[in-house]
């Protein structure tokens, strides 16, 4: 496959080209890397567009964030307690309608194939019944796939979101060592994520290595709420469905009280339990979500030099 040489432009993705040409046999650096023309027809109508529909990452966001900065969403927690189905049922949900509001109505989204990707095997096949999510690779990449969806507000602006799907290696690396080469993905999360979910897996809080997951919770809590710095962080029980012994319940909740105060509390489950509807552990945790305000700015007051206010800010 051919690659464009030129850094940030992801072309060979289907995507339109970051020199602007909207023919990639038009453009110096794509040529130099094929050593050939490029097929395309000069009465080609086709118009690509700057996104490809999969997960974006970092050098994607410029694109989001140009009109206003969006609300990053990270979800931290070990491998394998739940994440991606998280992000899989918010999106299967939305597409019901269940998650949406009169107050906030689904707009858009960049990444509908990456949505896709991470939520198809939590559909039902002829044949085939729905299964969890595969585990997400760490691979060779450094910075999280980018998962976006629009909110049309009820006084007609948008909200943007983007949810952070990352592996769980990345975070338990990040708890024992915040510097940790291969954490950077972590720490990316870490310092830009404006709501941070922190995974508690009662399947592993129950099963044979319940003091492991214990100790490893109670490290990844220390480091998630005091990256947080202040912003909103919930502590979020995945498998809800599995029942976990109360005394492990209380030392769960006491080691992110221990660190910050007045944390909410969700559970969500893929399976039913106790008769309870399992999507309103979901649209309870979207809707605090989707409540994210960002603080406001006050600019110091000032006093005017004069009556011109070309010198309002004039020295004295």
């Amino acid at each position: 496959m051919n690659r464009c040489p030129k850094t940030n432009c992801f072309a060979d993705d289907n995507t339109t080209c970051s020199l602007g040409h909207i023919r990639l046999d038009m453009c110096p650096e794509w040529k130099s890397a094929c050593k050939a023309s490029v097929d395309a027809p000069s009465d080609s109508d086709q118009m690509l567009l700057p996104w490809s529909g999969l997960a974006m990452g970092e050098s994607d966001l410029n694109f989001i964030s140009g009109k206003v900065k969006p609300i990053t969403v990270g979800i931290i927690g070990p491998e394998s307690a739940g994440k991606t189905t998280i992000l899989g049922a918010f999106y299967l949900l939305l597409g019901r309608g269940a998650l949406a509001t009169d107050a906030n109505t689904f707009s858009n989204s960049y990444t509908l194939a990456g949505w896709e990707a991470v939520s198809t095997c939590l559909r039902w096949r002829p044949g085939q019944s729905p299964c969890f999510p595969p585990h997400t690779p760490s691979g060779a990449t450094r910075a999280p796939g980018m998962l976006h969806l629009a909110f049309r507000r009820d006084d007609g602006s948008l909200r943007d979101l983007l949810f952070a799907d990352a592996p769980g290696e990345w975070f338990q690396k990040w708890a024992i060592n915040e510097q940790a080469t291969d954490a950077e993905g972590a720490r990316w999360i870490a310092k830009h994520a404006d709501v941070t979910l922190l995974v508690a897996d009662r399947q592993a809080l129950a099963g044979p290595k319940l003091g492991a997951a214990r100790n490893d919770f109670q490290l990844l809590a220390q480091r998630a709420v005091t990256e947080a710095r202040g912003r909103r962080l919930a502590l979020v029980w995945t498998k809800g469905d599995v029942n976990v012994a109360p005394a492990m319940e209380e030392q769960i909740r006491k080691a992110v009280a221990m660190y910050s105060s007045d944390i909410p509390e969700f559970t969500v489950s893929v399976l039913p339990r106790d008769g309870i509807n399992i999507e309103e552990g979901f649209r309870e945790l979207f809707s605090w979500i989707l409540c994210t305000k960002r603080p406001g700015v006050d600019l110091p007051m000032t006093e005017a030099a004069g009556h011109d206010p070309l010198f309002r800010f004039g020295r004295r």
